[in-house]
């Protein structure tokens, strides 16, 4: 991150805080407003990406680490939106995209996790998207099929990209390109990648289960 920040100050001319936070934490989005408030920053783009694909519902033995997934998923999401947006009403202008996933827009069989949190995601944008955006403030739910990121390195879904077919996969650029387009078009949901756009309609039929077993994603 320290060289990231690096690259952006020498070529770009780019300031740049960074200020770590465990967002699976209850009080993780209020520590992160209260080190914004004290150095001044008026948020102007909030992108909320954090996430990890996370623990079984029905077989975790500790619900307390189901809890904390939900605060990193979900809570801290609503949490950095409740600080957040309200300066961005004041002032007539903010943007927002809560990256959530295709697996939000479908149920797949044994996804007790991560795609249920990824409804909420798209459900809470296009709700705030709805009631704000004529006030200056517009709010995204990114929905990307699978990315090429260091979210796959894991060895459990390393083996899953593995299994996979290659042309599921988009690079990051196409994601973050289509979304920033999305966003200003005042769009509220948006699956990135011209395939996902086609495929989402048909997992949701009931050709789904079928589909997700022929590519790959599911088993059984």
């Amino acid at each position: 991150m320290a060289v990231l920040a690096s690259q952006l100050k020498e070529t770009h001319g780019i300031e740049v805080l960074i200020f770590a936070a465990d967002l699976s934490l209850p009080t993780a989005p209020a520590v992160i407003n209260g080190f914004v408030l004290q150095h001044g920053v008026e948020v102007d783009y909030l992108i909320n990406n954090a996430g990890s694909y996370g623990p079984d519902l029905l077989a975790t033995e500790n619900w307390s680490d189901y809890q904390s997934y939900i605060e990193l998923m979900m809570t801290s999401v609503a949490g950095l939106c409740h600080y957040f947006i309200p300066p961005m009403r004041q002032r007539g202008f903010g943007r927002v995209i809560n990256v959530a996933s295709v697996a939000g827009q479908v149920a797949a069989p044994g996804d007790y996790s991560y795609g249920p949190t990824k409804a909420y995601l798209i459900s809470l944008s296009k709700s705030l998207s709805r009631t704000f955006s004529g006030e200056g403030v517009k709010v995204l739910a990114l929905c990307p099929g699978f990315t090429h990121t260091d979210f796959h390195k894991s060895e459990k879904l390393a083996k899953r990209k593995e299994a996979s077919a290659n042309f599921l996969w988009y690079d990051v650029d196409v994601v973050v390109r289509e979304g920033l387009r999305a966003l200003e078009q005042g769009k509220s949901e948006y699956s990135s990648g011209r395939l996902y756009r086609f495929l989402v309609p048909v997992l949701r039929s009931w050709l789904g289960k079928w589909v997700l077993k022929a590519v790959g994603v599911t088993r059984g």
